[in-house]
């Protein structure tokens, strides 16, 4: 399922970019911080309900996904960087979610591991002290 996203709902920031890169980092904001309101925006409900969901530090607690894109050395670059890691986590939240079958493990596993369970025991049980 695709979703298109609303232009308008998302906010963009140019910052200037962390770590080594010599004098242009200092002076040049390349980077790019982009905020997505997921309760604002014009998603099905469903959909919101599964990116807030989402155990990503990149969701803030007021329900905001923050993406700081950084990568490339131009903000054109950054910006469509941004939007396209938004998009995957967009397609994450819409990928169905498929239970999970119940399995056991085959009898001969149950029986090699009290087998080796035993085995263990005996190992153990020997090491006691030597009586006269």
């Amino acid at each position: 399922m695709q979703l298109l996203l609303v232009p308008a709902e998302i906010e963009f920031h140019a910052i200037r970019a962390q770590g080594s890169g010599g004098q242009n980092v200092n002076k040049v904001a390349t980077a790019m911080h982009l905020r997505f309101d997921v309760s604002a925006s014009s998603l099905p409900d469903e959909v919101k309900e599964r990116l807030l969901g989402l155990r990503d530090a990149r969701v803030s607690r007021d329900g905001v996904i923050v993406i700081k894109a950084q990568r490339f050395n131009s903000q054109d670059k950054n910006r469509t960087d941004a939007l396209a890691r938004l998009q995957a986590m967009l397609e994450l939240a819409t990928r169905p979610i498929t239970p999970r079958k119940p399995t056991r493990p085959k009898r001969s596993a149950q029986l090699k591991r009290l087998a080796k369970k035993a085995q263990r025991g005996q190992i153990k049980a020997l090491r006691g002290t030597v009586s006269d």
